[in-house]
């Protein structure tokens, strides 16, 4: 069975400029999975891996409101806690869609945990935005209380967290044994809970959100997958992004990634992140990475759309 790992970002449920209600994160879950429902039938081995920074940010918001009726919950549960609401919302949209497909696949979504170091830097340096973006008035009681912010690529206030790298998939066995059996698992949810391994607790929490295309890269890996296809709000990896002469790069190898990061030609926190975690996947010994638009799933991995990044040309 030919296996693709589709890694989708929270912003596909929670768009911007419309309040992120269920029902509105409900609908966007029931229009994302057409693609995937595609290549189910098509015979695809499928593991999706979804982000959660806008869902995360408005649970640290419900934890701020309800502080003084319920003891607030820390942010590694809370990625959990996403981890499990937003699968359900793909998993029913996904089973629907299937069943009006006339495709028989099982869906299940897995809470898996995220192996990570203790004494990674980036837990001490928040860096990675969480959450919508942020009104003055609220910017300064924030400030106030000590949050951690950072001003977006767009000048808009937002929370950061701490995003140590991740090492490994607690869970990997199950979610393997599963993808193989066909069934179409939903894992590393908002990056996965990070852990780490004490000496003589075992399994220890983070509060901390690591990168959900880094985790889908290390899940690509497990499964041997084929492909990882990183889906996002741009069609392609863009050479002069935000210029007049700004074109899509349909292939790209590991050797033109390398240039175009050392030229700084890829926006710090929009397409650089995706474009390294897709290029790990590759250098590991996968065997093509596609970034591409959401919709355009299936047609990017026949090489029709998007960009993709194999180890040379």
């Amino acid at each position: 069975m030919r296996i693709a790992v589709l890694a989708l970002g929270g912003n596909a449920l929670a768009r911007a400029g419309e309040p992120a209600t269920v029902a509105n994160q409900f609908r966007h879950a029931r229009e994302s999975v057409a693609p995937i429902v595609e290549l189910a039938r098509d015979g695809w081995g499928i593991a999706i891996v979804h982000g959660n920074g806008p869902q995360v940010g408005d649970e640290l918001v419900r934890n701020e409101v309800a502080q003084g009726e319920v003891e607030p919950l820390p942010l590694g549960v809370l990625v959990a806690e996403t981890a499990g609401w937003i699968g359900y919302m793909l998993q029913q949209s996904l089973q629907n869609g299937l069943r009006r497909a006339g495709v028989e696949r099982p869906v299940v979504t897995l809470v898996t945990q995220t192996l990570v170091s203790a004494d990674d830097p980036a837990l001490a340096r928040p860096t990675k935005p969480i959450g919508h973006a942020l009104a003055p008035d609220r910017v300064a009681k924030l400030r106030a209380a000590g949050v951690p912010l950072t001003q977006d690529g767009r000048g808009q206030w937002r929370r950061v967290a701490g995003s140590p790298m991740p090492r490994a998939i607690v869970e990997a066995d199950v979610m393997r044994r599963l993808v193989r059996d066909g069934v179409i698992v939903i894992a590393g949810g908002g990056g996965g809970p990070p852990v780490y391994a004490d000496p003589v607790l075992g399994l220890e929490g983070v509060d901390a959100v690591v990168d959900k295309d880094r985790v889908a890269a290390i899940v690509a890996r497990e499964l041997d997958a084929e492909a990882l296809v990183i889906l996002t709000d741009v069609d392609a990896v863009y050479e002069g992004w935000g210029t007049e002469h700004a074109r899509p790069i349909r292939t790209l190898t590991l050797e033109g990634v390398d240039e175009l990061l050392e030229r700084g030609a890829l926006d710090e926190g929009g397409m650089k992140p995706k474009v390294q975690a897709a290029a790990s996947f590759v250098r590991a010994g996968g065997a093509r990475a596609v970034i591409a638009r959401l919709a355009d799933g299936p047609s990017a991995l026949r090489g029709e759309t998007g960009t993709t990044i194999v180890r040379e040309s």
